[in-house]
């Protein structure tokens, strides 16, 4: 039996008519919002604990400073770099324009340099592991942004199950946290990736695990520069990741969550100057979408692991 906790009441659900409130498992040992202390504004939506969850969980899969802004439960910038204002200014620009009102979290204390730049755009949500004090003077002058404290050091229980509301019923499922690495990956094209190109690689294979499917990441200097997510297609997501590129495109890699049906979507990828792709491979059109890749001169890599998050 679900035994369940009430949190916090929530002030409405995904829409304004429908009430809300967040429960925790009863004996977890962490939750989204375990040990994380709003320092300003309004309580969180019920769309702020969903979008919270998928931004905290991406940056928690990088040691180095990493940002993600996170729109619809969609991470719409994501970046690493040396120092976190690095890391913020990349995931910015890979979506100017959908980081308004996002959800940014980081995996460092915020300084009150990088917090005035924070707020030259309207941010919804901030969740970081401490801020300096003058950083909370500099968004105090922004009362709407909530500001969350993340004082939560546990690590996730192993073996934790990922349960989803049906009709009637729930569904279960192991928890897909396996971070592959290029020891588990094989390259199937005559070109192999060249060093940028396989930290792009492994960079985007490990961003395209929370973006929803079909998901592409397009990056670039481990920033990620167009997604694709939630297309019912593939070479759709495709298209979609490279509009939201533009010319940045060029010189990038490409990750996706699941295999090419058919050669489209890396030819559509190649024609925008995309010289590298990670996919899981296993289509029946492997052979022609590797072929695809080598016409272009471009690498291809497969990892013989797909994650779909639906």
């Amino acid at each position: 039996m679900l035994d369940l906790r009430k949190v916090t009441d929530l002030p409405y659900g995904e829409n304004p008519h429908q009430r809300a409130a967040y429960y925790a498992e009863a004996g977890a040992r962490r939750h989204v919002l375990s040990r994380v202390e709003q320092l300003q504004g309004q309580p969180p939506s019920f769309n702020n604990v969903a979008d919270l969850q998928a931004a905290r969980a991406l940056v928690a899969a990088y040691q180095v400073p990493a940002c993600a802004i996170v729109k619809h439960a969609n991470p719409c910038g994501v970046a690493v770099g040396v120092a976190l204002d690095e890391a913020y200014a990349g995931a910015l620009a890979g979506d100017l324009m959908s980081a308004f009102g996002g959800v940014i979290a980081v995996n460092r204390p915020v300084s009150a340099a990088l917090a005035t730049r924070m707020i030259e755009t309207k941010v919804d949500v901030l969740f970081a592991p401490g801020y300096d004090a003058e950083a909370l003077e500099v968004l105090a002058t922004k009362p709407k942004t909530r500001v969350f404290d993340d004082r939560e050091r546990r690590k996730v229980s192993p073996g934790e199950r990922d349960l989803r509301r049906v009709l009637g019923g729930v569904l279960v499922q192991d928890r897909d946290s396996e971070l592959d690495d290029r020891s588990t990956m094989r390259v199937v094209t005559a070109r192999h990736p060249g060093m940028r190109e396989w930290d792009d690689l492994l960079f985007a294979w490990r961003v395209a695990h929370y973006v929803r499917s079909n998901a592409i990441v397009l990056a670039r200097d481990l920033a990620t520069v167009g997604i694709g997510a939630g297309q019912m297609s593939r070479v759709d997501s495709v298209e979609l990741a490279v509009r939201k590129a533009g010319e940045l495109a060029s010189g990038s890699v490409l990750a996706s969550d699941g295999f090419f049906p058919f050669d489209d979507g890396p030819e559509a990828a190649f024609a925008a100057g995309v010289t590298a792709i990670v996919q899981p491979g296993g289509s029946v059109n492997d052979e022609a979408v590797v072929a695809a890749a080598d016409r272009a001169g471009a690498a291809m890599v497969f990892t013989d692991r797909r994650h779909f998050l639906h």
